[in-house]
C-alpha cells in the first residue's frame, strides 16, 4: 500500500494549486504590495473574482452595503483573509473522477462547507483575529478522502465494508485496512502545497486533536465543527455515523456548554447560502 505522500503525488490534477492563488500569495508576502496589487491579480481570474464577491456579499458576512470590487473587499476583510477565501474557492474545483459509489462530490463539499462554516462560528465565539483561516481549515479537513477514493478505491471500499459490518467509525476502518487514514493523506497534500503549518496540523489532527502540538486550538475547533456538521447531517464525506467528541477538544476552546445550541443555529443559518455559493458555482 502506498504511503500518503506517494498517493498525493500520483494525482496530476491536484498536484499543484491554481496558479492565481500562488500569485496572490506571492503578492501578499511582498511588503511593497498594496490591496490594489492583490486585487489586480485576483481580477485576472473572472470566475474567482465572481465567487469571492458573491461570498463576501452573502449572509455569511452581513455587510450593510454591497461590495463591488475585490480591492474594496480587501479593505474591509483584509488581504490574508481574502487570500484564504481564494484558496477555499479554488481547491473545490480541483477534484475530478471520484468514484460515485463511494461519495458524490456535491455531498462531500457540502459536508466540508458545513464544517468550515461551523469552524468559523466557533472561532468567532472565541474572538479569534482571523476567522477565515478556521473556515478554510474546516473546508479542507477531509481533503484526503477524495484522494483515497481516486488513488486507493479498492482499499477505500474495503474500509466502507468494514464500517458497515462492524459499526466502527470510517476513520478507524481506514486505519485497519491501510495503516493510515484520510487525515494523514490530507496533511501530505497540504504539505505538498506548502500551505501554513497551522492549516496542516488542523487537518492532520482533526480526529485526534490531543495530538496537535503547535496548534491545538485550530485542531480542536475543526474537530468540534466536524462532529457538529456530522450531527446535523449536512452532507457527507463518507462517514455514516457521528464521530465521538473529544472532551479535551471542547475544553481547549474555552467555551461554555450553553453556547452549543446558538453555534448550531448560527451554523445552520449560514450553511445553505455558503454551500450554494461555493458548491453550486464550481465553474
Amino acid at each position: 500500500m502506498s504511503r500518503p505522500s506517494e498517493l498525493v503525488k500520483g494525482v496530476v490534477s491536484i498536484a499543484s494549486l491554481p496558479s492565481v492563488y500562488l500569485r496572490v500569495t506571492d503578492v501578499i508576502n511582498d511588503p511593497r504590495s498594496s490591496a490594489a496589487d492583490v486585487g489586480r491579480v485576483i481580477s485576472e481570474d473572472p470566475g474567482l473574482t465572481a465567487r469571492l464577491l458573491r461570498l463576501v456579499n452573502s449572509a455569511l458576512y452581513g455587510f450593510p452595503s454591497h461590495i463591488e470590487t475585490v480591492t474594496q473587499a480587501i479593505s474591509i476583510i483584509g488581504m490574508a483573509q481574502l487570500s484564504d477565501l481564494a484558496l477555499a474557492t479554488s481547491v473545490i474545483r480541483l477534484f475530478r473522477d471520484v468514484p460515485e459509489d463511494l461519495v458524490t462530490m456535491e455531498s462531500f463539499w457540502r459536508h466540508s462547507v458545513a464544517c468550515g462554516v461551523l469552524a468559523r462560528v466557533l472561532a468567532s465565539r472565541r474572538r479569534e483575529a482571523n476567522v477565515e483561516r478556521f473556515f478554510v481549515a474546516g473546508l479542507l479537513h477531509d481533503i484526503g478522502r477524495p484522494v483515497l477514493y481516486m488513488r486507493a478505491s479498492d482499499q477505500a471500499r474495503a474500509a466502507f465494508d468494514r464500517t458497515r459490518q462492524s459499526g466502527e467509525p470510517l476513520v478507524a476502518a481506514e486505519e485497519r485496512v491501510m495503516g493510515f487514514n484520510h487525515a494523514h493523506v490530507g496533511h501530505a497534500l497540504l504539505d505538498l502545497w506548502k500551505l501554513p503549518p497551522s492549516l496542516r496540523e488542523a487537518v492532520a489532527c482533526h480526529h485526534a486533536p490531543e495530538q496537535a502540538r503547535r496548534f491545538p486550538v485550530e485542531a480542536s475547533v475543526v474537530h468540534v465543527a466536524d462532529v457538529f456538521a456530522n450531527a446535523l447531517g449536512l452532507g457527507s464525506s463518507g462517514e455514516s455515523a457521528v464521530p465521538p467528541l473529544a472532551p479535551r477538544a471542547w475544553k481547549a476552546l474555552g467555551l461554555e456548554a450553553d453556547l452549543v445550541s446558538g453555534v448550531l443555529e448560527e451554523g445552520e443559518r449560514h450553511y445553505e447560502a455558503a454551500a450554494q455559493l461555493i458548491v453550486g458555482h464550481r465553474s
